[in-house]
């Protein structure tokens, strides 16, 4: 599909993180862009560049028959199961899972297995529809974004610090992290369209550097001003303070799982991204983000 053709996109999901960074980089494009989210923007599309509709893949507005390029930045379950239905005609699928379903495999934990499981279906099942149709589909999965302030890991623990003053963390949190901006992430969905190499593909999309948990924490404190301390417990000392908290109610999503994965290296490969369709990601720049 030639880059210079005036493509006509439709986007799920483009309020969230991923999505509202790829639809600022759609609309500065030749093309038209259909958004469908939830809660679409109070603005007039017109001015803006871009048609909204209101829904859900459960309650799904209507589509046009044929658009060049479907963007999904949403659950990747959803989306899947609703394109396995779904009668619309593309040329081009482009959709964003994540690194759990490596990560969370082999868990401990039921959930977080079901939730890895549920990936690892949805990416079968894309491919599969999507091959059935002709169509060319390619999966990026992210490892920890942030960027936007949307997330729920460095943006929740930018919030905690400024509460109180300080963040606290086990001694051992020196599990290997590449947080992922989320501009380098929309950059990656609009270069894949045009990479024959990435058709059937599924690429873990990690950020530029690779740093111990407790120092992307220190990173990112330093980033805020005035910066909060970062303070060091031993593990023992740092379950004790945890579980104070919980029974407070001052924390939660704490649990044990999150608290031994800080400790786990959880790092991945962005050698077939680079190749495949040129991806060159950013050092983690904890000041790009909205910090509070």
């Amino acid at each position: 599909m030639s880059s210079r053709h005036a493509r006509s996109a439709l986007l799920f999901g483009g309020t969230g993180a991923i999505g509202a960074a790829l639809l600022a980089r759609l609309l500065v494009q030749d093309g038209s862009v259909l958004a469908i989210s939830r809660h679409p923007p109070e603005t007039d599309s017109a001015q803006s560049g871009v048609h909204w509709r209101q829904g859900e893949f459960a309650r799904m507005p209507e589509l046009p028959a044929q658009v060049d390029v479907i963007f999904s930045t949403g659950p990747l379950d959803h989306f899947a199961r609703w394109y396995a239905g779904a009668a619309i005609s593309c040329q081009r699928v482009v959709a964003f899972g994540s690194t759990s379903v490596d990560v969370k495999h082999d868990s401990p934990d039921a959930e977080e297995r079901d939730l890895a499981q549920r990936l690892r279906a949805a990416e079968q099942t894309l491919f599969e529809c999507a091959g059935q149709r002709a169509v060319a589909a390619t999966v990026l999965r992210p490892t920890l974004v942030y960027g936007s302030g949307q997330d729920r890991n460095l943006s929740r623990i930018a919030a905690l610090a400024r509460r109180s003053g300080f963040f606290l963390l086990p001694s051992d949190a020196r599990g290997l992290r590449q947080p992922v901006h989320v501009q380098d992430l929309a950059a990656a969905a609009l270069a894949v369209v045009d990479a024959p190499a990435s058709v059937g593909q599924a690429y873990a999309l990690p950020g530029g550097e690779t740093l111990a948990y407790d120092a992307m924490v220190q990173k990112l404190l330093q980033a805020m001003t005035p910066s909060p301390r970062l303070i060091r417990l031993p593990a023992p000392l740092f379950r004790g303070a945890v579980a104070a908290a919980r029974v407070l109610r001052r924390v939660d999503g704490a649990s044990d799982m999150v608290l031994a994965r800080m400790r786990q290296d959880l790092v991945f490969d962005a050698s077939a991204a680079r190749t495949d369709f040129g991806y060159a990601p950013r050092e983690f720049s904890p000041q790009t983000m909205p910090l509070p």
